[in-house]
């Protein structure tokens, strides 16, 4: 929506916009500044099942034909394309109550999370539809029969449930691993901010990047949603615990296999630890943080602090200053108005519901200690101070409690810019208060003595799905108590729901399944993309190692000609003591086994003088090494890198080189080379095993040229 219209917010299914035929029973949508009429949300006669029908096949289809890397790069274009229109969502995003600095949070936010799957999806997973988990385990004597672990994608579609608190960030951040993944998303934004959500689809929509059915939005009720999933779909689920306990017992989620994940309420916690005394960087840095998390989205974020758990001999200090920081710096009213800093909450219900929960906590002991539940002077767009009837405003609220343990401050939630004092006498006491919670997404942890960083994050951890830890030297580059980034996991157990988002290429997985394969190296290797011990070999160099007659050395081919499997076998390489004193004397290592026959004699894993790991390992890059310039552009590194068995002055060693793992990269005309690398002796025992990782022209034109 961009005007402020009392239009229908349409859905987009089956690769077009729909709306209901009639409005009648459709939900008004109010600006929660104003009270104004913004929109009517109906999805009366919408057919789920055909959208999800839609999903699995057409969505199925066209996703399926990217790798993981193309569906990677495409989502950063996507994230180009609304970065380039974020003022316009700003715009649409103050009538819910957002501020500039709430836009950075939910838009920025959001678009930050596309960047930023884009480019962990191309940095660390492979360039295929197939991701192996682990390595493959021998389940023959021979080695004729392998067993390992794939990841492959769920064929059905992920339908994504939203809270209305984060309308664009709440929808990218499910929406982004699972598009990486190739899993198309149905989204169900909250009504009261959806057609927040709609600006973002329709923009995706015009830049043409979305393939078909790989996005489908519904604006309205889908009561009916879980009705026509099965076990090859999930469900990701943002909301109240009340509505995810009623989703979750659903037929198809207790025994229809519906793949089901909630993230709901949250009493979380900050903790001041005792060395954070008034005066101190860290009681600074807490307070700080109390306050902000009251304020940012008007409070109105599942992480938001909610108990506020300090030495009970420094209640009074703590909520002093962090009351005088929000007379301060807390400027109620309409977003779009110069100064303000906090806007309203979402919607008038939000607003009811907010003050009933306060009343609810005062009546069984609270007290208020700042603020007051009455409707507050804010900031107009027009720039005049007065209270707005119409609007969703609340000043910011702390109580406090003279018992600690009282039953409501660690059951009740008022989703709001609320928080609550509470004193603690000692580390074991702050940890038994946090952990009354039933299981938050976060809790914080401000303290800058070690012991007590430790005793209070082992004490809690298991009650909560991140640990946030401040003190001096990270209060001005924390990204804060309330703010899940994607590369960590996003979720906490009991209360919080039990499920698990975000966490980088976790929540990729998280749209996959986890499958067991077993079979011939050589099937095993097709259906992985990755070479495995035992499978067929082409292999260059030393014919009495198995080279074979007229093979190329693969350091000559380009990706285009490379394939898994080609091989360099290197001839033996005779070490002398000389070699390994020169090589000791040279790097500076001089450590006994290299250098002390006696000493090195009495160590029970040395049969005397040895040459150095690392000696060998570069040995064999200039065993197995092409020296002419040619398609291999840079060695970046090793992996894995085992030491096995001792090699003493006389033995002779020689290098065996495999092409394991071939990874092109999307955007660059080259990619990457994983080499499976074993150091054998002259008896054939292995002396050590890593893999060598080199960057490789697609197309051998260049340096073939200069080559030649």
């Amino acid at each position: 929506m961009t005007t402020q219209t009392a239009e229908l917010v349409p859905s987009y299914i089956k690769d077009s916009w729909w709306t209901p035929g009639n409005t009648e029973g459709a939900t008004r949508v109010l600006d929660a500044n104003t009270g104004e009429e913004l929109a009517l949300v109906s999805a009366d006669g919408l057919d789920l099942a055909a959208a999800v029908e839609h999903g699995r096949t057409v969505g199925q289809r066209e996703l399926g034909r990217m790798t993981l890397h193309e569906r990677a790069l495409k989502l950063k274009e996507m994230a180009q394309y609304l970065n380039e229109r974020r003022e316009e969502l700003y715009e649409i995003s103050y009538r819910t109550g957002a501020t500039k600095i709430d836009n950075m949070v939910d838009i920025d936010g959001g678009i930050g999370v596309l960047f930023t799957f884009s480019s962990k999806g191309r940095r660390e997973l492979p360039n295929s539809n197939v991701i192996q988990d682990g390595t493959a385990e021998s389940l023959s004597r021979d080695g004729s029969f392998l067993g390992g672990h794939i990841y492959t994608r769920i064929p059905g579609v992920a339908a994504q449930i939203n809270a209305f608190n984060f309308p664009v960030w709440g929808m990218l951040e499910k929406f982004a691993p699972a598009f990486i993944a190739g899993v198309p998303t149905i989204a169900k934004p909250a009504t009261p901010t959806g057609y927040l959500s709609e600006a973002v689809v329709r923009m995706l929509v015009e830049s043409g990047l979305l393939p078909d059915g790989s996005l489908q939005l519904v604006s309205g009720s889908a009561r009916t949603l879980l009705d026509v999933l099965d076990y090859r779909d999930m469900v990701s689920f943002t909301g109240s615990a009340s509505t995810a306990n009623s989703l979750k017992s659903h037929p198809n989620v207790i025994s229809g296999g519906v793949r089901f994940t909630a993230e709901t309420d949250s009493l979380n916690a900050a903790i001041l630890g005792p060395d954070a005394t008034p005066g101190t960087p860290e009681f600074d840095a807490f307070i700080k943080s109390v306050a902000t998390e009251m304020t940012v989205k008007a409070g109105q974020k599942c992480t938001a602090i909610r108990r506020t758990i300090v030495p009970a001999a420094l209640r009074d200090d703590v909520v002093a200053a962090v009351g005088q920081r929000l007379t301060q710096r807390v400027v109620v009213g309409d977003p779009r108005a110069e100064g303000v800093t906090m806007g309203a909450l979402a919607s008038l219900e939000q607003l009811r519901d907010v003050r009933g929960a306060v009343e609810a906590m005062l009546a069984a002991g609270g007290e208020l200690a700042y603020g007051t539940l009455d409707a507050p002077v804010v900031r107009t767009a027009a720039g005049e101070e007065r209270e707005v009837a119409d609007g969703a405003f609340m000043s910011p609220v702390l109580l406090t409690w003279a018992d600690a343990d009282a039953e409501s401050v660690h059951s009740l939630e008022a989703f709001g810019p609320v928080t609550s004092v509470l004193g603690y006498t000692d580390l074991d006491d702050a940890i038994r208060l946090a952990a009354r919670g039933s299981g938050s997404l976060v809790a914080t942890v401000c303290t800058n003595d070690a012991d007590t960083a430790r005793e209070l994050t082992v004490g809690i951890a298991g009650h909560h799905g991140r640990v946030h830890i401040l003190n001096r030297e990270t209060a001005r580059t924390s990204t804060g108590h309330g703010s899940p980034v994607p590369h960590l996991v996003h979720g906490g157990p009991g209360r919080a729901g039990g499920g698990e988002e975000l966490g980088g290429i976790r929540s990729v997985k998280h749209h996959m399944q986890r499958t067991a394969i077993q079979g011939s190296p050589n099937l095993l290797t097709a259906v992985t993309g990755i070479w495995h011990t035992g499978a067929d070999r082409v292999i260059a160099g030393a014919a009495e190692f198995g080279a074979v007659d007229g093979a190329i050395h693969p350091f000559r081919k380009s990706l285009a000609e490379l394939r898994i499997g080609d091989a360099f076998a290197s001839p033996l390489r005779e070490v002398t003591l000389q070699d390994i004193t020169d090589f000791a004397h040279t790097t500076g290592d001089t450590f006994y086994a290299h250098t002390d026959a006696a000493a090195a004699e009495a160590n029970p894993f040395f049969p005397g003088i040895v040459a150095h790991g690392y000696l060998l390992v570069s040995w064999a890059a200039g065993l197995f090494v092409e020296p002419a310039p040619g398609p291999v552009l840079a060695n970046y590194g090793v992996e894995s890198l085992r030491f096995i068995t001792p090699v003493p002055a006389g033995d002779r060693i020689r290098v065996t080189l495999t092409a394991k793992k071939i990874t092109p990269r999307v955007t660059d005309e080259y990619g990457e080379v994983a080499w499976d690398a074993i150091i054998h002796n002259q008896d054939d025992d292995i002396v050590a095993t890593y893999d060598v990782l080199t960057l490789v022209e697609k197309d051998n034109v260049t340096y073939g040229n200069w080559a030649s």
